[in-house]
């Protein structure tokens, strides 16, 4: 496992190839304090972005700022699951998105329980999934992830109402990964 300054320095070596002249006109700072989205533990290495492309960045609900931010969880050779250790954000972009996640869960939440009948969600990234998934648990509902891909969405039930248990790509995947590990 490499050092938390290793860690650091990878990033910022792979930021400033993004960002040299004749690319992408942005600024970044390393947060001192990493920041949490979820309300779980704060992510090991947080990024603030700025400049003239920040509008680039955001576009298309942040598909660019996403990528940068898992190429860079790649770069420091992070599993799926670990990829909440490092978090990018511009202008705000991903606290704006949560709250917008944890909203869009409350209505949920009531229209289910008013009407009865499960409520999908729109498809999106696994990581806002799991916001979903944790917001809509308090509520005690059953939540499950459909569809394949990009176009996974989440599904909330009314009580009693539970969901078909099905495999996915992503329980298969982390079997093997298991498997592995206790080798």
């Amino acid at each position: 496992m490499q050092d938390p300054e290793t860690k650091t320095k990878k990033v910022v070596e792979f930021l400033q190839a993004v960002t040299s002249p004749g690319r992408l006109n942005l600024n970044f700072e390393l947060l001192n304090e990493p920041r949490s989205f979820t309300g779980e533990s704060p992510a090991e290495i947080s990024v603030e972005f700025s400049g003239p492309d920040v509008a680039l960045l955001l576009a298309r609900n942040g598909e660019l700022l996403l990528s940068l931010e898992h190429l860079a969880a790649k770069v420091l050779r992070y599993e799926h699951e670990e990829h909440d250790r490092i978090s990018f954000d511009a202008e705000n972009f991903k606290v704006l998105r949560h709250q917008e996640l944890r909203l869009a869960a409350e209505a949920a939440i009531e229209r289910v329980q008013r009407t009865g009948q499960p409520f999908s969600f729109a498809p999106m990234s696994s990581r806002e999934r799991r916001l979903i998934h944790l917001a809509l648990a308090p509520s005690g509902l059953p939540t499950a992830s459909s569809g394949e891909g990009a176009r996974r969405f989440v599904v909330l039930y009314p009580a009693g109402g539970k969901p078909e248990a099905q495999t996915t790509n992503d329980d298969r995947a982390q079997v093997i990964r298991e498997r592995f590990r206790r080798r």
